[in-house]
């Protein structure tokens, strides 16, 4: 069984109760809250960003491309 090291459960770890800020985490892909919605981000990890920027740079790609 995998020991809980990171305080995932700790309130104070997830901002505005929705994202995942552990600067002690090093992971960077985490459960949330409710394991049935899935998977977050740690948001304390700088690699998030790069992939939340990459995902709104390909979606406004897409919508722009097709707008032309």
């Amino acid at each position: 069984m995998m020991k809980k090291d990171f305080e995932q459960e700790n309130p104070e770890n997830w901002k505005w109760g929705t994202f995942y800020f552990n600067k002690k985490d090093s992971r960077l892909i985490v459960p949330k809250r409710v394991k049935l919605l899935g998977w977050t981000l740690n948001f304390a990890h700088p690699v998030s960003y790069l992939i939340i920027a990459l995902i709104f740079i390909f979606v406004f790609y897409q919508f722009y491309r097709h707008n032309i």
